[in-house]
């Protein structure tokens, strides 16, 4: 129900059945970016190759997803979310059957490649859906939710999808997932609509920016890149471990069983799940203090790993899960960057500035996940038949500078933005 202004004033049933069927595009994404997370192991098999072009994989659909965002957002402000969630679907499901079908590393790649590019879709759609279809004092909640929902995607990965690889194989499990996907495309495209009512007309303040001017001013923008750090510092160590690099280290690196591995990743997701709308609380309440926060985040992820990566000998199980469920505590920290965009960022190109932060976790997910790949083959020896703690111990630098350059990268915007209101701009 819309009042005389075009607003949205309560939630309707049909509301939140529209709202369910984009989650449930979100959920399909989710789970094919961390289905890699659980079959890296399999791909060292699959397609006989090293740690470095495994972690290629990642690493090209990470970095795709992340320069693709402000395009994708730019997309949908154009054609509408509701297409772009289908189209978005269908390039994800042809992407997974391309995967489980091929046995060539290039092709593979090449697949991951349509996954990241249907990825970016997803999450900003069903963001920009949100204003149209319910209140915008509930817009804020209904975010949280989609964002926690999300992360159902990584139980589908760690359990069924990974049921499915170790019982079935590969090209089974890929395909699958692929012919699920498309299914979900069919639904979405039955039951979307980008507004309640069809002849709701664009409001002046949805009219869309001059495409140079728009990217000028967020790129230009301190806070825009704040965001990107903030994201960057505390997203990345999710990313890697939950979307490649988790699972080798603790099946190779700790041999731990597979029913370990998926009850960490569930974990590390119910976690995530509780942990993002009181991250969300914290940081209204935070203030000018939000930003020692994601100092004392960044501090945190950096030293349990490095902590937990010390000893000669691999740590126990209850170690793994301890700074397992920290990391996902803290991890949350990250959407901090939202925050500082919306409170710094024109109105106009809010969405393009949230883009741009949202890339930052994503760049720093890849530039890792391939650094750990490398020292992993530069660390290896060759006299064990896989991967064993001392490469891990080695490759975790890799991770190291990452966050160094991060946490760099944070202070220089955070005193240019800090220089930036001083001047009254």
């Amino acid at each position: 129900m819309a009042g005389s202004g075009g607003e949205t004033i309560r939630v309707t049933r049909r509301a939140l059945v529209v709202w369910l069927a984009a989650v449930a595009v979100y959920i399909t994404a989710t789970t094919g970016r961390t289905s890699f997370g659980v079959a890296g192991v399999a791909a060292l098999e699959h397609f006989q190759i090293d740690a470095s072009r495994v972690a290629v994989f990642t690493a090209v659909q990470v970095g795709v997803y992340s320069l693709a965002q402000i395009p994708m957002g730019l997309a949908i402000d154009r054609f509408g979310p509701r297409r772009m969630l289908v189209v978005g679907a269908v390039i994800m499901a042809v992407g997974q059957i391309v995967l489980g079908s091929t046995g060539s590393f290039a092709v593979a790649v090449s697949a991951r490649v349509l996954i990241g590019a249907g990825d970016a879709t997803a999450f900003l759609s069903v963001l920009r859906m949100l204003p149209s279809w319910f209140p915008l004092r509930r817009a804020p909640l209904m975010m949280q939710l989609t964002s926690a929902l999300g992360q159902l995607g990584q139980v589908l990965s760690a359990v069924p999808f990974a049921a499915i690889l170790y019982s079935r194989g590969w090209s089974t499990a890929f395909i699958s997932l692929g012919a699920t996907g498309l299914i979900v495309a069919v639904a979405a495209s039955l039951v979307i609509r980008d507004v309640p009512e069809p002849t709701q007309t664009r409001q002046q303040s949805d009219t869309p920016v001059q495409l140079a001017s728009a990217l000028h001013s967020v790129v230009t923008h301190p806070a825009c890149w704040q965001g990107f750090f903030t994201h960057f510092t505390c997203i990345f160590p999710q990313i890697v471990f939950t979307l490649i690099w988790g699972v080798p280290l603790m099946s190779l690196g700790l041999g731990l069983s597979q029913s370990q591995v998926s009850t960490a990743l569930v974990a590390n997701m119910v976690v995530i799940m509780i942990a993002s709308p009181l991250a969300g609380l914290v940081s209204g309440r935070a203030g000018q203090s939000r930003d020692r926060l994601v100092v004392l985040s960044a501090v945190v992820l950096a030293g349990i790993w490095v902590w937990f990566l010390f000893p000669a000998e691999p740590r126990g199980y209850a170690v793994l899960m301890a700074v397992n469920l920290i990391m996902a505590l803290v991890s949350p920290a990250g959407n901090f960057a939202f925050d500082t965009v919306r409170e710094h960022v024109d109105r106009r190109v809010l969405a393009a500035g949230t883009g741009l932060a949202n890339m930052g976790g994503f760049t720093g997910g890849m530039i890792a996940t391939q650094g750990i790949g490398v020292l992993l083959d530069v660390a290896h020896t060759g006299g064990e038949p896989g991967y064993v703690w001392s490469d891990f111990q080695i490759a975790g630098w890799a991770a190291l500078v990452v966050w160094t350059a991060g946490l760099a990268g944070f202070l220089m915007s955070r005193r240019a933005l800090r220089k930036r209101i001083a001047a009254g701009q």
